[in-house]
């Protein structure tokens, strides 16, 4: 563990990828198959805000595992609740048999949870079985067959998850058909959107054309809304482009959607566990959920994810929905570790402050290249959108790539999100003089780029 804290700063000490890099690459090439691989860091070991690769490079990590591990690399408290439970038993079936760690676990996430305490939990393994799982409670209580989802969404790739993911047409390449009956509807973007609305300035008047077309053109014209089982719906888009809705969007289509018995589902498998500086942005949008999809940092990286439903959404019978690994002990007793650190150390206030810090280093970038045409996010949840006309807004991913190769070339891992975004989502421990190195790296990086 001594020797796992001594990481804390950047040091790049090969050309990378380094030669131990390089051979682990090619043989990953070999053995794996194709998936989602953006940067050649491979990962030794990490601590705190930073990941040691097997070079002995060292990084400044703005992705946390793509914000998976919101309480730090090799937290100890949570190593020794693990160790703990893994000396003891580490899976039995929780959806068969019992234990009380995975009903401690539940209890505790139903306790942070916005609203009201009459929840039950679905345990799965990833947030696209929480999708999943979110959508066979919402069809299983309204017997009916549809749902609405937006563009720009993304909910995981499984082919029920799939049918809502809406971010780029590639993820459904030769996957057709997929789960018939969503219908997308736009998202309410305040950068770009099909309505030509600048949702900075007018922001009622976005939420009105959206709410106004899921009315007036799906509702009235081609999906009766008595057909429809939920909406589903990111608080904040994040392989999107983290696009903020108006802050009032997520509670009138909410007061819409229950206007037509329609559930309204929430995936906060990106946003939760104090990503934005709240447990979860459905605090900040002032929504209650009926049904809400949780994974990523529920267990601090070991494979977990959640369906939390209102009581009387909940399935009338045994044999409706079940799995293996869900709940699993290890990562039961890590994702109340979890909350517990989260709680103890105070992380949503650090990432409520730090995330404003974060956002003012962002805009003094923006005020500096022009090519950022974008600010956006809440706590550590920020992003930067790149263009090559502030007028246009026309996307600049070329830049964008280009800059996140930069910044990994002087240890800054960073990652993108949408045609043109880069996120910025490091673990919630992270300190000011974290986000400067960080904003200088970036800084070098944009100017070598361009």
């Amino acid at each position: 563990m001594k020797e796992l804290n001594a990481i804390n700063k950047v040091k790049i000490v090969t050309e990378l990828p380094g030669p131990k890099a390089r051979e682990i690459i090619k043989r990953d090439e070999k053995y794996l198959a194709t998936s989602t691989k953006v940067l050649p860091v491979v990962a030794y070991k990490g601590s705190g805000c930073y990941i040691e690769d097997v070079d002995k490079n060292v990084f400044l990590d703005f992705s946390s595992g793509i914000s998976t591990t919101n309480v730090g690399y090799s937290n100890e408290y949570l190593i020794s609740k693990v160790e703990e439970q893994l000396h003891k038993l580490w899976h039995f079936a929780g959806t068969d048999f019992y234990y009380e760690e995975q009903v401690n676990a539940a209890e505790a996430l139903i306790n942070i949870m916005p609203g009201s305490r009459d929840k039950k939990v679905f345990f799965t393994n990833s947030g696209t079985e929480s999708n999943e799982a979110s959508l066979k409670f919402a069809r299983s209580y309204t017997k009916r067959p549809k749902f609405i989802g937006f563009i720009g969404g993304f909910h995981g790739r499984t082919m029920g998850s799939l049918a809502f993911t809406a971010s780029k047409a590639g993820q459904h390449e030769n996957f057709f058909p997929e789960m018939d009956g969503v219908t997308h509807i736009p998202y309410p973007d305040p950068y770009r959107n099909p309505f030509n609305i600048d949702g900075y300035e007018n922001p009622d008047d976005l939420t009105n054309a959206v709410l106004d077309y899921l009315d007036e053109y799906v509702f009235d014209k081609f999906v009766p809304s008595n057909s429809v089982a939920g909406i589903l719906v990111e608080p904040i888009q994040g392989e999107g482009g983290y696009i903020v809705p108006p802050g009032d969007f997520h509670k009138k289509l909410m007061e819409m959607a229950h206007d037509n018995d329609i559930l309204y589902i929430m995936d906060e498998v990106q946003t939760g566990f104090g990503r934005t500086g709240h447990f979860f942005a459905s605090e900040y949008f002032g929504v209650d959920p009926d049904i809400m999809s949780i994974a990523k940092s529920i267990a601090s990286g070991i494979p977990m994810g959640a369906s939390v439903v209102k009581d009387k959404y909940n399935f009338e019978k045994s044999g409706l929905h079940s799995n293996t690994f869900g709940g699993n002990l290890l990562a039961s007793v890590a994702s109340m570790a979890t909350i517990e650190e989260i709680k103890k150390k105070d992380m949503i206030k650090n990432s409520k402050e730090n995330g404003d810090y974060l956002n003012k280093r962002l805009r003094e970038l923006q005020e500096k290249y022009d090519a950022i045409g974008d600010v956006r996010g809440l706590g550590l949840m920020q992003a930067i959108d790149f263009v090559k006309n502030r007028k246009t807004k026309a996307h600049f991913a070329s830049l964008r790539n280009k800059i996140e190769e930069n910044a990994y070339h002087n240890g800054l891992i960073l990652l993108g999100a949408g045609e043109s975004a880069i996120r910025f989502i490091p673990p919630l421990i992270i300190k000011k003089e974290e986000i400067d190195n960080a904003m200088e790296i970036l800084d070098r990086a944009i100017k070598d780029s361009l």
